[in-house]
């Protein structure tokens, strides 16, 4: 991978957009990124990250505050980096999520963020991506590297450098589990380890289902043994004696299942033999019923019998009757239709005289009353008409007075649509001098509106300025401080120092024994071995160095936060303007005030010139209203005249037709009646005639039936007579006495001819031994099924014990080879380093890592320090096998890496880092790094120490390789003329330059 752009705007220290060429370096091969302490040099590392990534190594788990502090509300926020691999040329634009103001109304709205990944082709960029979930599947793709890859082997970011060296086992861990991927070997663990609890449950579980069923067998055992007698009591087993291997308690309860089996087929053969016993007591009983039943039958069918010849005279009277009802039979319609007859003439009669009596109280004076009644019908045609018009008199006459209502509403409404009218004009004057003023104010709204803005922005920063100088006094007094004591702690590491090379030879003769050689000269003897009066150990000078290394970062974030507050006060100064907070708030509020009239003059006019457009929408309206309302009135007068003609002519006709009586109705209501009346009369006349030849003609055809009848009148016959339903029921009666006479009578004569005892027949003794031979059979056959259960149920007992037992023997040997494999992957039993499947392969990395660390480490410390892999076992349950430790050639000793002095921590931490990138390089497919990162650490060096770092950077940039480093150490700008300078502006903002 190699970059060729970037550009950063709004991002960080930066607010303008700043441009990085990296091709331009790419003939020197390495570049320094220099500027003063706070001035942006590690924010270029951070846009390259951001804009790969998404996210910046220095704020995880922080504040992600990537939106440049001096930005202004609408300036925009972005970073692009163009980069290239083997696959091709990329684009990535990247924006964070900030606040911006609203487009519309006031306040502030969150900007979302936003990607856009593209591709060259053909000499243009094409778009691969626009959503961040997209975008980070491509650039995985493309980049093959993961952040945390990516942080390790090309962006050495600042505070990350040593993490690798000085991490312990367990942070060693989860770093090399984030760059080599191995949390598929934990699985693999945890999948065992799953895999080993699932067969050591299903083991014990084997072992309790065959437990469980000895158990179970034995107590069954041991209750048959409670149900039996005495002399059957060897069935039994004592629990307390049982056998201790689960073989020997199987081969018992064989011997009980034995004997359960013979006991079962014995209950068996007495089961049979009762069941033959209750069998005969059942069939003696059955012929004792039978015989009593048919006794019982005997003496019921005498007693029926002699009770139906008491029914015989009954029964003869039944069949008379029966006999006349059907002689009278034929008479019954003829009977009937003169009795009918009869009565038709009598009604027939009444009706004629009670109309009649109606007629002639009318007191009509006619001769023929057909005449009259059509002459009367012709008359009532004419009052029907004049009737109709009469009631719907009462509806003209409404109708015409709501006629009158209408023309005097139609002529009130076009009296006040005119009034209206004739007011428009002086309103529509009085608007348009109103909306003229209002104008002359709402021309003035945007200054207004810019003025407020400015004054409100004055005011914010005159009470920024006022925090800041306080702010500012405050990081000065933090800086004198922090400087004072770097100075104290730089003095105190100088004489330790010295102290330790002047106190080196009283050192060494501490250490001289008579007759061994001396170290230094070989000598056996020693005269003048000088004196240790003043011991300082190595030990004291690098916590010395630890302070002074703390104080200085110290003094730096001071320094950063002093400058930091000193350009936020320069900017806040100017854009206060001069002035304090006081004058500030008057010309804010005085502002405000006169926007506030401008921005209400503008509402005022759009409101003002609303009302005029609507005016003239209502004179319109009114004109097309007053011509409605003049066609309204001409029609309804229109409609008045016509009604009051209508109604004049009802009322002549209506009079005429009513003659002397209240109305027409009446007049038609009593004309109705006597015609009602006349026809009446002339209907019943009629009746009356027919009814009287129907009477005379049925009493000869009744005479004339009676003659050939063996009745001597009407009377008799019509007493003889019976319903169809009566004479079925004496026919059923008389049927049904002798069928059952002839039942009974058959019946009787076979139980006569058996010798049947006249005394009842007693069931009690042949009941007795029925019963008492059935409960005999009963407890047999409950007997013979519970030894037969119980010995089925011993026997499936058994089996399955024993199929459990051989099942739980061959799991236990699988068991015992997945147990040992389980407990070597998780670091467990003869695992004695307690290394994890997971730990090992990340040893085996790390020693790789190692080794290609320590082929620069030895050019870089002349030959004295090598790192060496440790597989010690790690203390507190850390993960073992992933030490580091250092190996000191002039000691002849290995030693914590914590032990290193600054510089040398440095020097192996860079080593290191290498080292790791050639190894994550070569696992993630062999992927070529053209361009790679160092953020600080060079001031930690000597000039020697630094000359050596310098040859190695050298040997980096070998093979078209690009480095950047960011130092401010004056020995590496003067060596390394290719550089890119960060410098803060006065007003705040920093800028790149490129030199």
């Amino acid at each position: 991978m190699q970059l060729h752009r970037l550009e950063v705007e709004g991002f960080g220290p930066f607010r303008a957009r700043q441009s990085v060429d990296f091709d331009a370096f790419a003939d020197d091969g390495i570049f320094l990124i220099a500027g003063r302490t706070g001035a942006g040099k590690s924010s270029i590392l951070d846009a390259v990250c951001f804009g790969l990534y998404g996210g910046v190594p220095r704020y995880d788990g922080g504040d992600k505050r990537l939106r440049s502090d001096h930005c202004e509300p609408d300036d925009i926020t972005e970073v692009v980096v163009e980069f290239s691999t083997p696959a091709g040329r990329y684009r990535v634009r990247r924006s964070p999520e900030y606040e911006r103001p609203k487009r519309r109304g006031g306040g502030m709205t969150t900007q979302a963020s936003a990607v856009q990944l593209d591709t060259m082709v053909a000499g243009e960029w094409v778009g691969l991506a626009a959503k961040e979930r997209e975008a980070a599947y491509e650039l995985d793709e493309i980049l093959q590297l993961s952040r945390e890859q990516f942080l390790q082997v090309i962006l050495l970011a600042q505070n990350r450098f040593s993490e690798f060296l000085l991490a312990g086992s367990r942070d060693r861990q989860a770093l090399l589990r984030r760059l080599f991927g191995t949390e598929r070997f934990e699985d693999v663990q945890a999948r065992f380890e799953e895999r080993r609890r699932a067969a050591e449950e299903e083991l014990r579980a084997g072992l309790a289902a065959v437990s469980a069923r000895l158990d179970e067998a034995e107590r069954l055992v041991v209750a048959l043994a409670a149900t039996v007698p005495e002399q059957e009591a060897a069935l039994s087993i004592d629990p307390q004696d049982a056998p201790r291997t689960t073989e020997e308690r199987l081969e018992e309860l064989d011997r009980a299942r034995a004997r359960a089996d013979y006991r079962a087929e014995r209950l068996a053969a007495e089961k049979v033999e009762a069941e033959e016993r209750s069998s005969q007591a059942d069939a003696a009983l059955a012929a004792a019923k039978e015989e009593q039943r048919d006794q019982q039958e005997r003496d019921r069918a005498r007693l029926a019998l002699a009770t139906l010849d008491a029914e015989e005279p009954a029964i003869a009277a039944a069949r008379e009757e029966l006999a006349q009802a059907r002689l009278a039979e034929s008479l019954r319609a003829t009977i009937a239709s003169a009795s009918r007859a009869s009565a038709a003439t009598v009604a027939a009669r009444d009706a004629e005289a009670e109309a009649r009596r109606s007629w002639e109280s009318l007191d009509v004076d006619t001769d023929d009353l057909d005449e009259w009644i059509a002459e009367r019908t012709r008359e009532s045609g004419v009052w029907r008409r004049a009737e109709e018009l009469e009631r719907a008199l009462p509806a003209i006459e409404a109708e015409l007075a709501r006629a009158g209502d209408a023309v005097s509403a139609a002529t009130t409404r076009l009296a006040t649509i005119d009034a209206e009218r004739d007011g428009l004009p002086a309103r529509q004057d009085q608007l348009s001098r109103e909306l003229d003023d209002e104008r002359l104010t709402a021309g003035r709204v945007e200054v207004r509106s810019t003025e407020a803005a400015a004054a409100t922005a004055r005011l914010a920063a005159a009470v920024e300025v006022a925090g800041l100088e306080s702010a500012e006094q405050s990081a000065e007094r933090a800086l004198v401080e922090m400087s004072a004591t770097l100075t104290s702690r730089q003095s105190e590491l100088t004489a330790l120092r010295k102290r330790r090379l002047e106190g080196f030879a009283g050192e060494l003769a501490s250490e001289l024994q008579d007759g061994a050689a001396c170290p230094v000269c070989g000598a056996h003897e020693h005269p003048a071995p000088a004196l240790h009066v003043d011991p300082v150990s190595a030990e004291d000078v690098a916590e010395a160095e630890t302070r002074r290394d703390a104080a200085a970062a110290a003094e730096r974030d001071a320094s950063e936060r002093l400058g930091a507050v000193r350009s936020d006060l320069i900017a806040a100064r100017t854009r206060a303007d001069g002035r304090d907070v006081d004058a500030a708030t008057s010309e804010q509020e005085r502002s405000a005030r006169e926007h506030e009239l401008a921005a209400a003059a503008v509402e005022r006019v759009r409101v003002l010139e609303s009302s005029l457009v609507d005016l003239q929408a209502r004179a319109n309206v009114l004109q097309a209203e007053r011509d409605s309302a003049t066609a309204a009135l001409a029609e309804v007068r229109e409609a008045q005249g016509l009604l009051a003609q209508r109604a004049t002519e009802a009322r002549a006709v209506v009079a005429e037709a009513r003659g002397t009586h209240p109305s027409v109705a009446e007049r038609l209501a009593c004309s109705d009646g006597e015609v009602a009346a006349a026809r009446t009369l002339l209907d019943a006349s009629a009746e009356l005639v027919r009814r009287l030849d129907a009477a005379t003609a049925a009493d000869a055809e009744l005479a004339a039936a009676l003659d050939d009848s063996p009745f001597p009148d009407a009377a008799a016959a019509d007493h003889a007579l019976r319903s169809a339903a009566a004479q079925e029921a004496l026919d059923e009666r008389i049927a049904q006495h002798a069928v059952q006479r002839e039942k009974e009578r058959a019946i009787l004569l076979p139980l006569e001819l058996r010798t049947l005892p006249e005394e009842p027949i007693d069931l009690g003794p042949a009941e007795t031994r029925s019963a008492e031979a059935r409960a005999r059979w009963t407890e047999a056959v409950t007997a013979a099924e519970r030894a037969a259960g119980a010995a089925e149920r011993l026997s499936g007992l058994l089996a399955d014990a024993r199929s459990a037992y051989e099942r739980s023997a061959e799991g236990a040997a699988d068991f015992d080879v997945l147990r040992g494999l389980a407990d070597a992957i998780a670091g467990r039993g003869a695992n004695t380093r307690k290394m994890t499947l997971e730990t090992f392969v990340l040893a085996a990395e790390l020693e790789e890592i190692v080794d290609a660390a320590n082929r620069r480490l030895g050019d870089m410390s002349t030959g004295r320090y090598q790192l060496r892999h440790s597989d010690a076992l790690a203390a507190r349950g850390a993960a073992s096998g992933l030490g580091i430790v250092v190996f000191d050639a002039y000691t002849g000793q290995t030693r914590p890496a914590q032990s290193l002095s600054g510089g040398e921590t440095f020097l192996s931490s860079l080593a290191l880092a290498l080292g790791l990138a050639e190894v994550v390089t070569a696992r993630a497919g062999g992927i070529r790094l053209d361009t790679l990162f160092i953020d600080e650490g060079f001031g930690s060096l000597d000039g020697d120490t630094l000359d050596v770092a310098m040859r190695t950077l050298d040997e980096l940039r070998q093979g078209g390789r690009t480095v950047g480093v960011i130092s401010h150490v004056e020995a590496m700008q003067e060596q390394i003329p290719a550089q890119l300078a960060v410098r803060a502006t006065p007003q705040g903002p920093s800028v790149i330059e490129t030199r």
